[in-house]
């Protein structure tokens, strides 16, 4: 009977704990995120405007995920997720940081006018919570170098501070470049000057200047046990729109080319320089053993591309503003030339990096599951639903506050700003052009319940009336 107990005190302490699989040698992770870029923004993804040859070789390599969703549909947000696995809900890391008051402002003269502006948002963090145990933290632990390179964007609203305690480095990474509060770099042209880091003599280019600090970070010396996890977080393809004099010349002879003319060629420019990373990988003879991630943080920039057929762009709880791309590469681990359509979420790059390194972690600790099953074998992991939650305007001002559930293709929008509620059928309307509320009014009910209670679960911070707010609580003023 004492053994029979025992068995049985060992089997509960095993349910819900993943990562012990213990993998013959634990895998380098490198964990490739670029701003903005668009779910259609690549030559892979059926888009023949763009040149992205190294992207594409390395969907062909591994398995390149068709409905793939970054956490929220701005950037700071989804970082949060990537690297505590938490949704942004959870982490109250809703909006771009800084959140601003001229987002929810009554129009200068001569601008438009917003709907919905009796509505502030709900309250969003501008760091996040030191108390949050990252992947980082949580690998370094493990015995793995760990490092950052480019946009970090969670670091508190001054743009300008040098204070590392909320830097990468503050979060379990043992090397920091580029890693700051700014959300996009002013300029792509060199010289650089960040607060943490300049940079580059005149007509070098910043997404090569960070591809060489990455490949800088393969190159130090390691022991030949210890792994590596690396993100390179590109500030490439954020505003401003910049290439250099070569890769315009490749798209247009105009002496200014229009936005989606310099965008193309920026997209082929972020493609060479994670090239010349994956190449790295490939000279030091370490590529069969390393997970390589390759996605976005949003979707495209409004006016930059167009994500067609999906529905609009960053900043939109529309499919164009969540759905990204995403590719996996680990060789003879992960499904070689496979196209997958099973839904997932940023959140759940921290638990599949921890299975994939042997990592124990308690499953249920995380709103992300691990893909390591579907990635390998095709196994589906068992969710009841996708979530999302953004109650606020974005820098455009153009969207509605809202929240999301996706639960099969059935997607249901919940308005916070009017009382215009939205359900598709994204099996058969990917581009969100049918509404169905009136229509299937009793699906429509049940998952605005399920999405309630999830946002009770997380204890998400809803939209306020815009005179409760404290004038203070925001940068910028408020007006009167």
């Amino acid at each position: 009977m004492r053994a029979l107990a025992l068995f049985f005190l060992l089997f509960a302490a095993c349910v819900g704990t993943r990562g012990a699989r213990a993998p013959q040698r634990r895998p380098n992770i490198l964990f490739v995120m670029i701003d903005d870029l668009g779910w259609k923004d690549l030559r892979v993804q059926g888009n023949a405007d763009f040149r992205t040859p190294h992207i594409d070789r390395l969907a062909a390599q591994g398995t390149r995920f068709t409905n793939f969703y970054a956490a929220a549909p701005v950037c700071s947000p989804t970082r949060a997720a990537c690297v505590t696995g938490l949704a942004p809900a959870r982490l109250r890391v809703t909006n771009h940081i800084p959140d601003r008051w001229s987002f929810y402002d009554r129009p200068r003269r001569g601008k438009a006018p917003r709907r919905g502006r009796e509505w502030g948002p709900g309250r969003s963090r501008d760091s996040l919570d030191k108390g949050q145990l990252t992947v980082a933290q949580r690998l370094k632990s493990a015995g793995y170098r760990t490092g950052f390179v480019g946009k970090w964007h969670l670091a508190g609203a001054d743009w300008r501070t040098t204070d590392t305690s909320l830097f990468p480095e503050s979060y379990g990474f043992d090397v920091n470049v580029a890693g700051n509060a700014m959300g996009g770099p002013g300029t792509f042209h060199a010289p650089i000057r960040l607060p943490n880091y300049e940079a580059g003599e005149p007509g070098e280019y910043l997404p090569d200047l960070l591809a060489q600090e990455a490949v800088d970070f393969l190159r130090a010396p390691r022991d030949d046990d210890e792994p590596f996890f690396l993100c390179l977080w590109t500030y490439t393809v954020h505003y401003p729109i910049e290439a250099t004099p070569e890769l315009l010349a490749r798209y247009s002879d105009e002496a200014e080319p229009d936005m989606p003319t310099r965008y193309r060629a920026m997209v082929e420019g972020m493609d060479r320089a994670v090239g010349s990373v994956l190449a790295e990988l490939d000279r030091q003879g370490v590529a069969d053993e390393t997970l390589v991630v390759f996605t976005s943080d949003n979707g495209q920039m409004p006016g930059a591309s167009v994500a067609a057929p999906l529905r609009a762009a960053k900043g939109y709880l529309y499919e164009g503003g969540l759905r990204v791309p995403m590719i996996v590469r680990w060789p003879d681990q992960v499904r070689s030339g496979a196209v997958e359509a099973t839904p997932a979420i940023s959140m759940d790059f921290a638990p599949t990096f921890l299975e994939a390194a042997g990592v124990p972690f308690d499953a249920a600790s995380f709103d992300g599951v691990s893909l390591l099953p579907l990635m390998e074998r095709g196994e589906a992991p068992t969710r009841d639903a996708i979530y999302f939650h953004y109650p606020h305007y974005s820098y455009h001002g153009k969207n509605h506050m809202g929240s999301v559930i996706r639960r099969g293709d059935l997607k249901y929008i919940h308005h916070y700003d009017d009382d215009d509620h939205e359900l598709y059928d994204l099996g058969v309307d990917i581009g969100e052009r049918s509404n169905l509320v009136a229509a299937r009014p009793r699906e429509a009910a049940e998952l605005r319940r399920a999405l309630m209670a999830w946002l009770h679960h997380v204890d998400a911070a809803l939209p306020r009336r815009y005179v409760d707010i404290p004038a203070g609580e925001l940068p910028g003023d408020k007006r009167r």
